[in-house]
């Protein structure tokens, strides 16, 4: 038996592992996919124990992780790096690394390269990269010819920030809106198997969604995408940023984070920590009463 089927045959038919097949299954069924990210081995554990269908390795660890304002400088060996530990985490979840600025955009060959590592050296079961253009929809077909599964990213697409002159909705314009639709046709068309859909209106959300037949994952694209994904970081406000309109806060971690460190720091100021429970012992036939000598001197 593989490994692969004894990781399945230990979730159990109620665990069964996620797949690109079956996220499809549950867009025609009409079951929501739920998404997260997760960027080291604890909440990669945490979301995937959760019951979490898909997890992805953004390069939003820049961000979220890595304390830069943006995703630009994300590396291929730190996106290696955190989805390596990511992959030790997750059992039941499809996972999915984002493929960082610069490593789909110089050439086939390089895109193909960078593609390849990821699923060799960090065991992604998918790569996700963002935009739409016929040259991202080229490096799909590409990647997917070579076995490595891709989902596609339209729409707000955060490592187009200094062209798109910042974080801004799009597709609000009757041209913005027909080239989105476009550029979903197009990379479906070229074996994505899934869409993320960013920033968009909810009404060119809710058409591109009824327009494929692969999944749509949205964020900040309104409830009618077939799934939704939100950065683990953002969910319980340890994202220390002003949340954009479409996060919810579903738990205050930062709070209780704070709060536990100000009890560890006074505990420790007022020698009540730790206490005699916490500390080890000598036995009893070891005795300290006999003086010591510095032999040598």
């Amino acid at each position: 038996m593989s490994l692969v089927a004894v990781r399945e045959a230990d979730l159990g038919p109620e665990r069964a592992k996620v797949t690109s097949q079956s996220l499809l299954a549950q867009k025609r069924s009409g079951a929501a996919i739920t998404s997260l990210t997760a960027y080291d081995y604890p909440t990669a554990r945490l979301v995937d124990e959760a019951g979490i269908d898909m997890v992805l390795v953004g390069d939003s660890l820049g961000m979220a992780v890595l304390g830069h304002s943006d995703t630009l400088s994300v590396t291929m060996e730190e996106m290696l790096h955190h989805a390596r530990a990511v992959r030790r985490g997750v059992q039941r979840a499809l996972l999915v690394v984002d493929m960082p600025f610069g490593s789909y955009q110089v050439s086939q060959e390089e895109t193909l390269r960078n593609g390849l590592r990821l699923v060799k050296e960090a065991g992604a079961e998918a790569v996700k990269l963002e935009g739409g253009a016929l040259s991202h929809a080229s490096s799909v077909r590409v990647l997917t010819e070579a076995e490595v599964p891709v989902v596609g990213h339209i729409g707000l697409t955060p490592q187009s920030v200094h062209r798109m002159g910042g974080y801004r909705v799009q597709g609000r314009s009757v041209e913005a809106v027909a080239r989105l639709r476009e550029e979903a046709l197009r990379l479906e068309d070229a074996g994505a198997i899934a869409l993320v859909l960013e920033g968009i209106p909810r009404e060119l959300a809710r058409a591109i969604t009824a327009e494929l037949t692969i999944p749509t994952i949205g964020i900040g694209a309104g409830p009618e995408c077939d799934g939704q994904i939100l950065v683990f970081h953002d969910l319980f406000d340890l994202s220390f940023r002003k949340p954009p309109k479409f996060v919810r806060s579903f738990g205050d971690a930062g709070a209780m984070m704070r709060a536990g460190l100000e009890a560890f720091r006074e505990a420790v100021e007022e020698r009540s920590f730790p206490a005699d429970a916490e500390s080890y012992h000598l036995p009893a036939q070891v005795s300290l009463e006999e003086p010591v000598e510095l032999k040598g001197r």
